[in-house]
């Protein structure tokens, strides 16, 4: 089992970046592909990123690729979601989640998540 704490969200312009970080209980953080999704009040929630076990493999949707960026270390048990190029569109809670690396599906399954960090984006 793993328990998930996002932190790093905030207010902040279009155009400026942010940095997500998701810290990770338990010692085997290395055998959990992470997500990213967000959830805002007028939209579903939504898949952003994810991340395989070793990082080797990512996977973007649509409307961040190009502008975010996930990542790892497995050696402090901690994912991260850099987000540059923040559009208002951006503004929702961002959850992190984790599941164990079983298949190449990476935007659904989850069994784990975290509290959620808001990220605001002002025009």
């Amino acid at each position: 089992q793993v328990q998930l704490v996002e932190s790093g969200g905030g207010l902040v312009q279009a155009g400026g970046s942010l940095r997500l970080s998701c810290a990770a209980s338990g010692r085997t953080f290395s055998s959990y592909d992470i997500g990213w999704f967000r959830q805002s009040p007028w939209k579903e929630r939504e898949f952003v990123a994810a991340i395989n076990w070793s990082g080797g493999s990512t996977d973007y949707a649509d409307s961040v690729k190009g502008r975010f960026t996930i990542s790892r270390d497995n050696a402090k048990n901690t994912g991260y979601l850099q987000m540059n190029s923040l559009k208002p569109d951006d503004t929702a809670v961002y959850y992190c989640a984790a599941k164990m690396a079983r298949t190449t599906w990476y935007r659904g399954g989850y069994a784990y998540w975290g509290q959620g960090t808001q990220v605001t984006v002002s025009s």
